[in-house]
């Protein structure tokens, strides 16, 4: 009987290019558990912001596919990700969103782990067992410009490629003087190839985002790999930031896993809002000399999109739950010091994403939809509106060829 990865790697290889994935990419379960363990446990994932946790003892979970994950600060500042899993019977440890404590405690029999995952306390066990053996379990962490991500493979690629591209264009947005002013949670009933595909072009955005299209232009340009550099509205806007420091000009990375660059607003607009004028005016979060600086741009496959502004920050953060469903997390940061209701109206802030998010969540459930039907077959993309989307799944695809077919090549030597 061939394998699943077998078939996987058999319809990768007879793939046509520049046309979406075959149907059981989209739905089938089995190959959605070979993306999640070639994928999602094996590369560099977005999982939030250091300001979620800045005091000693602040931690906040996520769940990956199968491994609950707790990020927490430590006694010295620094930020580690731990297992959520007690060594004693493997309850989870922090059952909370969000937390704090001085030490990490398991609630089923309170065996208590110092904040670097030191295993100190095991009630009536302390002669019995070695503590030293039964620390958590480390996750690896990496925090850049304001953000954490997180490796579940056991010997993760190097991030330092990523922190040289980014932190320069993160670096001036001085979100590690942030807060999450709001947050929001939502599921898409559809795969995650799916809703980071919508994500990836703008040729939908005219029929279904009225609220972005103040702001936002669906100039194919933004969204693709080819012709930016050449876009003179582009241009001209990477030269006036640049004469004020701001590295702007688009980079990507030699895998296109991630990538840089700035890019203007409508009308010189300010800030993704309704009036195209800034949301947090009183109190911005970068100390640019001009506010219509448009958005700094960051994408980073396979699980992060955002938009780096003036005057606040927008994050996003995409996690498969099912075949056919991912959540979907929108973090909207101000500057820490920023009041509600005094610096910035909360309506104002949010409003344009909220609805954008729920307008591209019937779009993807409505795409699920109709691939699953039998009459589905795989379409081409547009080569002027589509380029983000056929640069994304050229991403996939190189990535997890190599992976099915090391994979494969360790099985039959095992065996």
């Amino acid at each position: 009987m061939v394998s699943h990865s077998t078939q996987m790697l058999v319809e990768l290889l007879g793939r046509t290019p520049n046309f979406s994935l075959p149907q059981k990419f989209y739905t089938d379960a089995a190959f959605h558990r070979l993306d999640m363990e070639h994928i999602w446990y094996r590369d560099w994932l977005f999982a939030g912001h250091d300001c979620e946790i800045p005091k000693p003892g602040d931690y906040f979970t996520l769940k990956v596919g199968d491994y609950p994950v707790t990020v927490v600060r430590g006694s010295g500042g620094e930020i580690r990700a731990f297992h959520n899993v007690c060594r004693h019977r493997g309850q989870q440890i922090c059952t909370k969103a969000k937390g704090s404590g001085a030490k990490l405690v398991c609630p089923y029999h309170q065996w208590t782990y110092d904040l670097d995952g030191r295993l100190l306390f095991a009630r009536d066990m302390m002669k019995a067992i070695d503590l030293s053996k039964f620390g958590l379990k480390t996750v690896a962490c990496e925090s850049v410009g304001g953000y954490v991500f997180i490796s579940l493979a056991d010997d993760p690629v190097s991030f330092e490629t990523f922190r040289e591209m980014a932190l320069p264009y993160m670096a001036p947005h001085n979100l590690e003087n942030s807060k999450v002013a709001f947050e929001s949670s939502i599921v898409e009933q559809g795969n995650w190839k799916l809703v980071m595909e919508n994500n990836r072009e703008c040729y939908h955005c005219a029929g279904n985002h009225p609220e972005l299209a103040r702001t936002f232009t669906d100039r194919p340009t933004l969204t693709g790999v080819d012709g930016l550099a050449d876009d003179g509205v582009v241009g001209k806007h990477w030269a006036k930031c640049e004469q004020i420091g701001l590295p702007s000009r688009f980079k990507i990375a030699d895998n296109g896993q991630y990538r840089v660059t700035r890019v203007p607003f409508l009308n010189d607009g300010e800030s993704m809002t309704m009036t195209g004028k800034a949301a947090v005016a009183a109190r911005p979060l970068a100390d640019f000399q001009s506010l219509a600086l448009g958005s700094m741009l960051l994408f980073h496959f396979p699980n992060s999109w955002n938009h780096l502004m003036a005057d606040s920050a927008i994050s996003f953060r995409m996690i498969p739950i099912s075949a056919t469903e991912t959540e979907l997390t929108t973090k909207w940061l101000v500057h820490k010091d920023a009041v509600e209701g005094k610096d910035y109206d909360l309506k104002a802030l949010t409003e344009v994403w909220l609805a954008t998010n729920d307008e591209d969540r019937r779009v993807v459930e409505f795409n699920q939809k109709g691939v699953l039907s039998p009459a589905y077959e795989p379409g081409p993309y547009s080569e002027l509106h589509e380029g983000g989307v056929i640069q994304f799944i050229d991403w996939y695809v190189n990535a997890i060829i190599p992976r099915l077919k090391s994979a494969a090549n360790v099985t039959r030597h095992v065996a």
